[in-house]
């Protein structure tokens, strides 16, 4: 597979490798490469944003983690079009499939790192929040974990909820009651499957700091201290 590479080194534990990979022209995807070999494995969107968030991880007393994150296009509508599988099916499609077909195996060829669904989780916050909840649901034997910040309400529970269900973390601010709503609506049709979820509501803004904050948080439900 052809692929574009520049490797930056910063000043956290692990490392931040980016590589362009062949969807849409050329997409970046950025890892954190965590020093240690990985016991668990996030897949994202808003690559750029969330994957240097890993090197959180580090300071708290968690499994090594792996974070993989799809960059978003710079176009807003473009963006929902491909993390929600309601606006525009095909464009979802292309990206769910660039996600499960090309990132994955080329994740295991490029680090050696393939993880049974159980210690393999996918991550979203806002709009790739709802990507999270739809890769998850449509792909429970490769995600078994959620990880959903925020979620926006392009994308709803369906109505026949697939079997099995990923295990699901929730959580929304007191400031944002719109995505609160939309996390709360979640958690209650996810439970009403039987699926195993935490549900949490924090006082805080629909923002990065927010979320950040919340990810060790996230991770050490997902796959134990």
């Amino acid at each position: 597979m052809a692929a574009s590479r520049s490797i930056r080194r910063d000043e956290v534990p692990g490392e931040l490798v980016t590589e362009s990979l062949p969807y849409d022209g050329g997409r970046q995807v950025t890892v954190y490469v965590p020093p240690n070999p990985a016991e668990a494995i996030v897949f994202s969107g808003d690559g750029q944003a969330l994957s240097p968030w890993g090197a959180d991880l580090e300071k708290a007393d968690l499994p090594s983690t792996m974070v993989v994150g799809v960059h978003r296009p710079t176009d807003e509508t473009r963006r929902l079009h491909e993390y929600s599988p309601g606006f525009d099916p095909d464009r979802f499609a292309a990206h769910e499939a660039f996600l499960i077909d090309v990132v994955r195996p080329w994740t295991t060829a490029r680090f050696g790192v393939e993880l049974p669904a159980e210690r393999t989780a996918t991550l979203g916050v806002s709009a790739s929040g709802e990507l999270a909840l739809a890769l998850g649901l449509r792909h429970p034997r490769i995600f078994g974990v959620v990880l959903c910040a925020s979620p926006g309400a392009g994308y709803r529970p369906p109505e026949d909820l697939p079997v099995p269900l990923p295990r699901t973390y929730l959580v929304a601010g007191t400031q944002e009651p719109f995505f609160l709503e939309n996390a709360t609506r979640w958690a209650a049709a996810l439970r009403t499957g039987g699926a195993d979820v935490v549900m949490q509501e924090r006082v805080g803004a629909h923002g990065d700091p927010f979320w950040r904050q919340e990810l060790p948080l996230m991770v050490a439900w997902a796959f134990g201290s």
